[in-house]
């Protein structure tokens, strides 16, 4: 029996390039079922030019409008909660699919849950930058493998290196998965949950045209060295918050539904551990030390966040205490 296809199109005040983002999904090699728009709150013709393009064409349109916006999780979340699909495809405004990307997504859905790939990075105007994403995100050939046909998990509890719009995941899957809980986005979160089972696949080739616009909720924003350096030593108590409730909720939500193997499990428990014990070191750096000298000799940088470079920024970062 043929599957149908789901696309999850997430929108915002998305005039200026959704034409182009629908046209390519039209033109795709092997036709999509059902495209379900969350829009939030756009105050331009986001949504009327998706309907005007999908007029007659045999797709399933479902508009559902938010207003007040739900934001960017909420609203991926809200979308995949209202497909049909059997595959559910991720889809921001402002890219391109090339022709060939639900045929190449899934056939490397088999077997697994959750497939993503590379994607080029072009310019407002649609022309290449010269990069592709994973580059830009200075992802290693040990994480690279890892996605591929490895152990996931350890890549992902380090840092994300999913990217939603260049996502498919089957769809029993992605609506158990939602809503997506707070701290996470959407891609991070149906990433962990993937990974847990070994049932996450990277296809290493670009898929689709990411668009850079200066704009971009999300985006792969080039960062100075010093703008880097600044960003790492500054104070960002809500991040240090994130990070601890990401890892407490995924190790909760991973126990309560008996999902992966107990090592996979562990694994997510000392994660969670390891952030609490992160947020929990004092304001004064040399206090700081008995801390960092515990997890680092423990393993933990190495196994559940960015090893050297984040216990330089633990060791380094200007804290905030109230």
């Amino acid at each position: 029996m043929t599957e149908r296809i789901s696309v999850a199109l997430c929108t915002c005040n998305g005039a200026p390039y959704i034409a182009e983002q629908v046209e390519s999904i039209l033109a795709q090699t092997r036709r999509v079922d059902e495209i379900v728009l969350g829009d939030d709150a756009s105050q331009d013709p986001t949504v009327e030019i998706v309907e005007g393009l999908l007029a007659g064409a045999p797709i399933d349109l479902v508009v559902r409008r938010h207003d007040p916006a739900l934001g960017v999780a909420a609203n991926f979340s809200d979308a995949i909660a209202a497909t049909t699909g059997d595959v559910v495809l991720l889809c921001d405004q402002d890219d391109v699919w090339h022709p060939d990307k639900v045929e190449r997504l899934l056939r490397g859905l088999d077997g697994v849950d959750l497939v993503h790939s590379d994607a080029r990075l072009v310019d407002a105007d649609g022309r290449p930058l010269g990069a592709l994403l994973l580059d830009e995100l200075r992802a290693s050939r040990r994480e690279r493998l890892g996605l591929a046909d490895g152990d996931a998990l350890a890549v992902l509890l380090r840092r994300n290196l999913v990217t939603g719009a260049t996502c498919a995941v089957r769809g029993d899957f992605a609506r158990a998965a939602v809503p997506v809980p707070d701290g996470w986005i959407h891609d991070e979160w149906l990433g962990i949950l993937a990974a847990l089972d070994h049932r996450l696949r990277l296809i290493p080739e670009a898929l689709t045209d990411y668009r850079q616009h200066g704009a971009n909720q999300i985006g792969a924003r080039k960062e100075g060295l010093v703008e880097r350096l600044r960003r790492m030593t500054a104070p960002d108590p809500d991040d240090d918050r994130r990070r601890l409730t990401r890892a407490t909720t995924a190790a909760a939500h991973a126990r309560d539904r008996g999902l992966g193997g107990a090592g996979d499990r562990a694994r997510l428990d000392e994660a969670a551990a390891h952030q609490r014990a992160r947020s929990l070191m004092p304001a004064g750096r040399l206090a700081r030390i008995p801390t960092i000298l515990r997890e680092a000799l423990s393993g933990r940088y190495a196994r559940c966040s960015r090893g050297l470079l984040t216990l330089g920024r633990d060791l380094l970062q200007v804290r905030w205490r109230p």
